[in-house]
């Protein structure tokens, strides 16, 4: 028996239709499914509903995009519990399979990785701590993609000392930085023109995101090293992590990001092709001479 957790995109109604014919094939075949309370009332699927933990779950099936993926990572807080993405969207870089071949990957998981008919797909995260001046500790979290230090006032940049292995490496004036694992280097990195890594290296990217200096390289750093992030002056700054706003800071404080101990597993049916996925999301062509 397979203790399944179910997490659905909250605002599509086939992400709803989904999740309840899945868990009624679930069940039907012996195994346990459920929602998040919050989850199955937000999906409307209150039968579906239990307040058992996902970290207690065999698998999570992730029906929607990366952002959903992203959601259920947050939700598992660093708990080893293998992800399969359902895609729903536009093609994604983080699920495995379309919204048709539910049941068939769903028969494959059940079958069992020992005999080949899936495997995992490890991911580093970042640990990010963040303290205030006088030293209180404002929180950690985990991030799958990033951490992201950001102005809060428009039309102003926000000024940002980064130390490499607590050296003091150079002051930013920019809108903002960016620390991403590989996995995070195709999301808000990318867009502020930062390398594109593959999932399967482990490191620390540094982005600037609109530097008003003349040094605006990423740095890719080893992921032994620490990087850490301190608000200089008076302009405040905010924290974000996979895109979701998780504190103000003021002059003074810091951000320290390291690798996470956990990982984010992935599950995975064959080679998982991520420059094929790269190339179909940016139209890439291969003409030959």
């Amino acid at each position: 028996m397979t203790n399944v957790v179910i997490m659905a995109h909250h605002e599509r109604a086939d992400a709803r239709s989904l999740a309840a014919s899945t868990a009624a094939w679930l069940r039907e075949r012996g195994h346990v499914a459920w929602m998040l309370p919050a989850d199955a009332v937000t999906s409307r699927l209150p039968d579906l509903a239990d307040d058992r933990p996902a970290a207690s779950a065999d698998l999570v099936v992730c029906l929607g995009g990366d952002g959903t993926m992203l959601r259920a990572v947050r939700l598992l807080d660093g708990a080893p519990v293998p992800l399969l993405g359902v895609n729903l969207g536009r093609l994604g870089y983080l699920t495995e399979v379309e919204a048709e071949s539910i049941t068939d990957a769903l028969e494959r998981f059940e079958r069992g990785a020992e005999v080949g008919q899936w495997h995992l797909d490890e991911r580093m995260m970042l640990s990010v701590v963040v303290t205030d001046a006088d030293g209180t500790d404002r929180g950690s979290w985990r991030a799958l993609n990033e951490a992201v230090v950001e102005k809060r006032v428009s039309g102003h940049t926000v000024h940002l000392l980064v130390r490499i292995d607590g050296e003091p490496f150079t002051s930013y004036a920019a809108d903002g930085l960016i620390v991403s694992t590989p996995t995070g280097s195709t999301a808000y990195s990318l867009s502020a023109r930062g390398p594109i890594v593959s999932p399967k290296h482990r490191s620390l990217l540094v982005t600037p995101v609109a530097p008003h200096m003349l040094f605006d390289r990423s740095l890719v750093l080893d992921p032994t090293e620490t990087v850490q992030i301190e608000v200089l002056g008076e302009r405040d700054a905010a924290v974000a992590v996979d895109g979701r706003p998780v504190c103000d800071l003021a002059g003074g404080a810091t951000v320290m990001c390291t690798p996470s101990t956990s990982t984010a597993r992935f599950v995975r049916f064959g080679a998982h092709h991520y420059h094929q996925v790269l190339k179909a999301k940016f139209g890439l062509t291969d003409r030959r001479a």
